[in-house]
């Protein structure tokens, strides 16, 4: 009985975050039809958003049948349903030991970046296979957050509403902050939420020092740093938000795009 009455408050309570997720997808519309979603930054001001805030994760709206299989008690799907990469997922040899250095050139301006192979291997693997393949070029920087201890812009979306191949995973994390810290200039590897192998091929660079939380899953992979050219990432904040969304987490003013990211 004891048994049964724990399941019933966890099924509730996945009911309650789903519910909260599905306002806010219902509520955001487009902007967050995408997999690789950042927990909402200080001064959401609706109760969905504090829920939201409380998941603090890069996490996808519940499917339907997720919904119905928690409402009817049950265990959904794993979040990390497989501890393995596919074969298109380079191999983290590739990289480990090795420092890649070069430059994302975005439609208003160069950032200089380094990419750590020693501390994040596989993530270094895959952003070096994903550039020398040309994948980011035309890609957008799709996502914007500009509160006083949340900013970072995220890029990688071949779409500007930030949708991402969901066939496209890989982990493990790694090299991910025990204090949740994200110095500015850090580069960091989106994911889905309370996910391990939910990365994909999303990352985000921090603008300035930013707290986010870690997940059931962990922290964020810190895959290297910007070497040069943060101010233009600080100039793409400083212009803002698009009007009609949420007043520091949205698209910026201006589409950011990048013309090419070069690794070596």
């Amino acid at each position: 009985m004891a048994t049964r009455s724990r399941d019933d408050r966890e099924a509730k309570r996945r009911i309650r975050q789903m519910e909260a997720k599905r306002a806010l997808r219902q509520e955001q519309g487009k902007r967050r039809k995408g997999d690789n979603i950042i927990a909402i930054g200080a001064g959401a001001a609706s109760v969905v958003l504090a829920v939201v805030l409380q998941l603090t994760v890069f996490s996808s709206n519940p499917t339907e049948d997720e919904f119905a299989a928690a409402e009817a008690g049950l265990n959904s799907p794993s979040a990390s349903p497989a501890a393995s990469n596919g074969a298109d997922i380079p191999s983290p040899d590739t990289a480990a030991g090795k420092t890649f250095t070069g430059e994302l050139a975005l439609n208003s301006g160069v950032v200089g970046v380094e990419l750590n192979g020693t501390a994040a291997p596989q993530a270094a693997a895959v952003l070096k296979s994903l550039a020398d393949a040309g994948y980011y070029t035309g890609a957008n920087c799709h996502r914007l957050t500009t509160s006083e201890t949340f900013g970072l812009l995220q890029c990688g979306a071949k779409s500007e509403d930030g949708a991402d191949d969901p066939n496209y995973r890989w982990g493990p994390l790694e090299n991910t902050p025990a204090d949740n810290k994200y110095p500015a200039g850090t580069i960091a590897v989106a994911r889905t939420g309370n996910n391990a192998y939910g990365n994909g091929h999303q990352f985000f660079i921090v603008y300035k020092d930013t707290t986010i939380p870690a997940d059931t899953a962990g922290g964020y992979t810190v895959v290297g740093k910007v070497t040069s050219g943060l101010d233009v990432v600080t100039k793409i904040a400083a212009a803002g938000l698009k009007a009609g969304g949420n007043s520091s987490d949205g698209a910026p003013v201006a589409p950011v795009t990048i013309d090419s990211f070069s690794l070596k």
